[in-house]
């Protein structure tokens, strides 16, 4: 599938069709080319997606045995601003606080 030259996206960014034709050493695919075109898993050895499954496991946060519950929880601007004014984990302050007034 070849990507065609857009004269207003080429206005807007500075280049003129003699630029687009200059760099342009990717020729459209002929039908026949199309035509044999395979998918990844058939071009790509399975140990490929092997470790793509792999490092797609480890992205995001790390998992843990007792995650965090989100809550929503209304409070009053003044408690809001004295556990902000502790520093940027006030979060865990505030839970840390609580923790202690329950007895944990």
């Amino acid at each position: 599938m070849a990507i065609n030259f857009r004269p207003k996206h080429a206005a807007e960014h500075g280049y003129t069709r003699q630029d687009w034709d200059t760099v342009s050493d990717n020729p459209p695919l002929t039908r026949e080319e199309i035509k044999n075109l395979r998918s990844a898993k058939e071009a790509l050895p399975p140990a490929f997606f092997t470790e793509l499954e792999k490092a797609r496991a480890k992205r995001g946060r790390p998992r843990v045995d007792n995650p965090k519950e989100a809550v929503t929880l209304r409070l009053d601007p003044d408690v809001v601003a004295k556990f902000k004014a502790t520093g940027k984990n006030w979060r865990a302050n505030m839970n840390d606080a609580l923790r202690k007034a329950v007895g944990l």
